[in-house]
């Protein structure tokens, strides 16, 4: 089974469409920007370029292991992005990745819209069986969304990564379809 790379899903707030070249300049200034860095796992890496993100739109496009999506809000603006990385389809798992890149978007419903799309597509048409992801462990705003969504914290990861050269704990959070399916039959 290939990966389908020109999805486009449809929400109640927002819309997720496959990224286009016109997409780089969104990447380059969300991921240069520091207040969103700061809940990335990129606080330590250098300031995104043009060339860098293009080359992660050309990679999604081409490895079936990863999808990305670009996520709109119903007017049409562009406010971040979402992605299953690492998709396996043999054990039925993938990593969750989503950035709300457009601050005046934070904290407004729109980042739970597409999980909720995204995870929908995972479990009904991938058939994937399991959906992970890890977080800071102090990114509350994130941790409300992804428990609305049906992930469960499983794990601590102490010292997972440094922000700004200091260690930080991260969550490990993951969904299984049935958690999913229950959740998703109440809607």
């Amino acid at each position: 089974m290939t990966v389908a790379p020109e999805v486009r899903i449809e929400g109640s707030l927002v819309r997720l469409r496959p990224p286009s070249a016109a997409d780089v300049r969104h990447f380059v200034r969300w991921y240069s920007d520091p207040e969103v860095m700061y809940w990335l796992h990129m606080t330590e890496g250098p300031p995104a370029t043009e060339p860098m993100e293009k080359e992660r739109i050309d990679t999604a496009r081409s490895d079936p292991s990863q999808m990305l999506w670009m996520i709109e809000t119903s007017e049409g603006r562009v406010i971040g992005n979402i992605a299953l990385l690492q998709i396996d389809l043999v054990h039925g798992r993938a990593w969750l990745g989503v950035t709300i890149g457009e601050k005046d978007c934070w904290s407004r419903g729109y980042g739970t819209d597409a999980t909720r799309l995204l995870l929908h597509y995972a479990f009904e048409n991938l058939g994937l069986r399991r959906v992970q992801l890890i977080t800071d462990v102090d990114n509350d705003r994130g941790i409300r969304c992804y428990e609305k969504c049906g992930f469960y914290r499983e794990a601590l990861l102490r010292e997972h990564r440094l922000r700004h050269g200091k260690p930080l704990d991260m969550v490990q959070m993951a969904v299984l379809r049935g958690e999913w399916s229950a959740i998703d039959g109440r809607r």
